[in-house]
């Protein structure tokens, strides 16, 4: 059987579409860095102008680039900096009154004069409210109206035609993100803050964080050091969801040790049956790998696959036994976890 990926022989009839089709990803990629080695201080005023004003960030654009600014809009909202879109058509037929004399207005343009966008910033202006524009010239109506200019530049669409907005959507989407992710490290907004405004998804699930998945003190099998083999996996028992684990703890209730099923095996295998009436210390594993409670859940996944664990004690700030996460509780909330190989802790 050949070991060719089945469609690595091009036919000649999509030659021809695969060529324009990477040509026009080519000539977007060339704009970005075009713009981006252009790229001032500009950039810098808006990220100031924004963080200095305690009101929202107002999006506003027509058409193709609307849709850009809605996007940028939840960008800025999910990392930190509140956001809401405004139609400009809608605007002047009443939506005006979301508007608050601490917001910031971002409006977005290309040619800086799009109709319904003209009739739009005199009455910003009127209101006192800064706006920054996202346009391809400073001498626009757009670029003319604003405190602050982010400059495309003059850029030219992609495709044979050159007429659907495409580069220039490319460069407007490039420019919200790079302002809306400077302002969100200014504002030192955490992983844990995102995993606030993302509690759904596989972006939420990796940034939840352990003590919300982990199974709780009181569901885990937990005994000291002097319990016996026999003792700890006949007399202890859990509500909940069984583990393949028994977490030792000192006097001071810190982890000093586990004891898996998989341990239990080795012992039955090599016939050392009078093993289990003996202290458990003399067999566990001691000075286990542990996990805070408060890191993410993606930790303890990395975890999980570079010890090759199957359970992982959760411990307080004080090492202290907080709870267990297993593998089989990872796996349902991280996918990439089903790949981690089920080994003795």
């Amino acid at each position: 059987m050949s070991s060719l990926p089945a469609r690595s022989v091009i036919e000649f009839s999509q030659f021809d579409q695969l060529r324009d089709a990477r040509e026009i990803i080519f000539s977007e990629a060339a704009a970005l860095r075009q713009m981006g080695s252009a790229l001032g201080t500009e950039l810098c005023d808006a990220v100031d102008l924004i963080l200095s004003r305690p009101g929202a960030v107002i999006m506003t654009g027509m058409g193709k680039a609307g849709l850009i600014a809605q996007k940028i809009c939840a960008t800025l909202s999910s990392t930190g900096t509140r956001s809401h879109f405004l139609h400009p058509a809608e605007a002047i037929h009443g939506d005006l009154g979301c508007l608050h004399q601490d917001d910031t207005v971002l409006a977005l343009s290309n040619s800086g004069e799009t109709e319904e966008l003209r009739r739009l910033l005199p009455i910003i202006q009127k209101m006192d409210l800064p706006i920054i524009g996202i346009t391809a010239r400073e001498t626009s109506t757009l670029g003319r109206a604003s405190r602050v200019v982010l400059c495309l530049g003059d850029l030219k669409e992609a495709g044979p035609h050159q007429l659907a907005p495409s580069t220039t959507t490319t460069a407007m989407l490039a420019m919200g993100d790079a302002l809306s992710l400077v302002i969100s490290k200014a504002r030192g907004f955490t992983p844990l803050q995102f995993a606030t405004f993302h509690p759904g998804g596989s972006l939420g699930r990796q940034l939840t964080q352990i003590n919300e998945v982990m199974r709780p003190r009181a569901e885990v099998r937990v005994t000291q050091e002097s319990t016996s083999i026999r003792d700890a996996f006949v007399r202890l028992s859990s509500p909940g969801r069984r583990s393949g684990a028994v977490i030792i703890v000192d006097e001071s209730d810190r982890v000093t040790g586990i004891f898996t099923d998989s341990d239990l095996a080795r012992l039955l295998e090599e016939r050392r049956d009078d093993q289990l009436d003996r202290p458990i210390c003399e067999v566990m594993t001691l000075k286990p790998t542990t996990i805070q409670a408060d890191a993410s859940l993606q930790a303890a996944v990395d975890l999980l696959k570079a010890r090759k664990l199957s359970e992982l004690p959760v411990v307080d700030r004080q090492n202290q036994l907080a709870g267990l996460i297993d593998i089989t509780d990872v796996i349902g909330w991280q996918p990439e976890a089903a790949s981690v190989d089920r080994q003795a802790g």
